[in-house]
C-alpha cells in the first residue's frame, strides 16, 4: 500500500480541489446576485475590497515563502519572481481566497464601514489561514475569523438598517434584527416579523444571510455535486432543530399559548444559521475527515449555536460555534479513536451528548426566572 501525504481537503471521490472550489462559487452565485440586486453599491464595494485584500495577501505570502535564500548571489527581479511563483501560485491560490472573500462579503451587514471590511478581510485571511501555512493547513474558516473580528471591534459602528427598495422598516422593528428579539432576557418576543419576511429576506441582516431561497438553492447544488458532506448538514440542522423544539416545548409549559412551531421556524430562518451551515461549517479544510467525526462535528456545532443564541449575551451564535468546532476538528480526527466506521460506542456517545444537551435546555429554561 502506497501512502501519499497531502494537505486538506482530503477527497474520497474523483473530484479535484479546483472543481470543488468552482462548485462552491457556483453555489454562492445566487445569493451574491441577490445581494447585488438589493444592495448594489455596498455589495460591489465590499466584494472588491475583500477580493483585493485576500487574493493580494495570498499572492504576497506565496512570494515570501518561496524567496531565494540569502546566498550572496545577485539575481534579477524576473528571476526572483519566476522562482517564487512558477509552479507554486496556482489557480487554487486564487479560487480559495476568492471564496473566502465572497463569503466574507455576504456575512457583513450593508451598514458596515469600509475600513471594517478592509481590516476584517485582512485579519481573516492572514490570521485565519496564512499563519497556519496557507492553503489546506488552516484550522479556522478565514471568512468567519474576519467577520467575528470586525464585529467585535467595529460592531457598534454598524448601521442597523440601510434603506433599500426591497423592504421598509417601521419604527418598532428598525432597531433590532430578528435574533435581537430572541435573547436571554426576552425569549417570547418573536412576532415582529412574519415567516414570509424571514424566508424572503425582508428583514435587517447581513448582505447574504437573509435570502433563504438562494441559500437553499446553493445547498441543494452542493449536496447534488457532493462538494460538501451531507452528514455535517444533517447533524447540524437536525441537532439545532431538536434543541430549539425542546426550548419551545419547555416555554409552552411555562407560558400559555406559546406558539412552539412558529418559534422553531423563526429560529431556523433567523440570522446566519442556514448560510453558516451551508457555506462555512462544511468547509472541507476545517472540518473532520472521518464520517463519524463529521457527525460529532455537526452535533456539537448545533448544540453550541443553540446555547449561545438562547443563554448567552449575544443573539447570534453561528459564527462563534463554527470557530469553536473548527478547533475541535483535529481532536475528532485523532488516530487513536477516529475511523470511518460507526461503532456502537460512538453511537452511544453521540446520543448521550444529545440527551444531555436536551436535558440542559429543559432545566435552564424551565427554572429560569424572568421569562
Amino acid at each position: 500500500m502506497e501512502i501519499i501525504k497531502e494537505t486538506a481537503p482530503h477527497l474520497r471521490k474523483k473530484q479535484s480541489v479546483t472543481s470543488m472550489m468552482c462548485d462552491v462559487l457556483i453555489a454562492l452565485a445566487p445569493t451574491l446576485v441577490f445581494a447585488f440586486v438589493i444592495y448594489p453599491l455596498e455589495t460591489l464595494y465590499f466584494l472588491l475590497i475583500s477580493l483585493a485584500v485576500m487574493i493580494g495577501c495570498e499572492f504576497i505570502y506565496i512570494g515570501l515563502r518561496n524567496m531565494y535564500p540569502k546566498d550572496g548571489e545577485k539575481r534579477s527581479f524576473k528571476e526572483k519572481f519566476i522562482h517564487a511563483y512558477k509552479g507554486t501560485f496556482t489557480v487554487n491560490n486564487i479560487l480559495t481566497p476568492a471564496i473566502s472573500a465572497v463569503i466574507f462579503t455576504l456575512i457583513m451587514p450593508a451598514g458596515a464601514p469600509l475600513y471594517a471590511v478592509f481590516i476584517g478581510s485582512f485579519v481573516g485571511i492572514v490570521f485565519g489561514k496564512l499563519v497556519f501555512g496557507g492553503l489546506g493547513n488552516n484550522i479556522f474558516n478565514p471568512a468567519c475569523v474576519g467577520m467575528i473580528f470586525a464585529k467585535l471591534c467595529f460592531g457598534s459602528q454598524y448601521q442597523t438598517y440601510v434603506p433599500t427598495w426591497y423592504y421598509s422598516m417601521n419604527d418598532v422593528t428598525a432597531s433590532a434584527t430578528p435574533l435581537g428579539l430572541i435573547n436571554s432576557y426576552n425569549l417570547v418576543n418573536y412576532n415582529e416579523y412574519s415567516m414570509f419576511n424571514l424566508f424572503f429576506g425582508q428583514i435587517p441582516g447581513t448582505l447574504g444571510e437573509v435570502y433563504k431561497i438562494t441559500i437553499l438553492i446553493g445547498l441543494a447544488y452542493l449536496l447534488i455535486r457532493r462538494a460538501i458532506d451531507w452528514r455535517i448538514v444533517v447533524s447540524y440542522f437536525g441537532t439545532f432543530t431538536v434543541l430549539i423544539l425542546i426550548v419551545g416545548l419547555t416555554m409552552l409549559a411555562r407560558v400559555p399559548n406559546f406558539e412552539v412551531f412558529k418559534f422553531v421556524g423563526y429560529s431556523l430562518f433567523s440570522g446566519g444559521l442556514l448560510f453558516g451551515g451551508t457555506f462555512m461549517l462544511t468547509d472541507p479544510v476545517t472540518s473532520p475527515i472521518d464520517a463519524p467525526s463529521r457527525v460529532f462535528y455537526g452535533c456539537i456545532a448545533g448544540i453550541l449555536t443553540v446555547f449561545i443564541r438562547i443563554f448567552a449575551g449575544l443573539p447570534e451564535g453561528v459564527g462563534f460555534s463554527i470557530l469553536l468546532v473548527n478547533m475541535l476538528a483535529p481532536l475528532l480526527d485523532y488516530p487513536s479513536w477516529s475511523s470511518q466506521k460507526f461503532t456502537k460506542k460512538k453511537v452511544i456517545v453521540i446520543c448521550s451528548i444529545l440527551v444531555l444537551a436536551m436535558l440542559a435546555c429543559f432545566l435552564i429554561i424551565y427554572f429560569k426566572e424572568g421569562l
